[in-house]
């Protein structure tokens, strides 16, 4: 189920997302390769659009979400570039499978992800954008 029927993403995030996938070097990870493949295709029919006119609940890089699992289990994590990823901090990498599955994607969208364990359902329950 998705809000907005399409990931929407900023014009200059989308710039440099292509920018860290030919850079990535965990190719031979079948859950990244799995994920990256997904978004890939969803880049294909993704709304492009330029900063301001960015929906607020869509997540891009530095949003903090949460979302839920569907054992109920609910989980707040911000998504930031690479170099900032740091797991005890909840600051997941946007190109960890969980970073790849969930960007573009809004508030109070459903996603299948194949995860390392199998493909489960995420409930994406809130979106904020940090104001820095």
């Amino acid at each position: 189920i998705m809000k907005y029927d399409k990931i929407i993403i900023d014009k200059k995030e989308l710039e440099v997302l292509k920018q860290l996938f030919s850079n990535t070097g965990n190719k031979k990870d079948k859950t990244y390769h799995l994920s990256l493949q997904k978004l890939l295709e969803e880049l294909k029919n993704a709304k492009v659009v330029d900063d301001s006119k960015m929906p607020i609940d869509v997540i891009r890089f530095n949003s903090i979400v949460t979302i839920k699992m569907v054992d109920g289990n609910e989980k707040t994590f911000q998504i930031v570039s690479p170099e900032k990823s740091n797991l005890a901090n909840n600051k997941i990498s946007i190109l960890a499978p969980m970073g790849l599955a969930l960007v573009g994607y809004a508030e109070m969208d459903t996603v299948d992800w194949q995860f390392p364990n199998g493909i489960s359902t995420i409930t994406i329950v809130k979106v904020e954008q940090p104001t820095n």
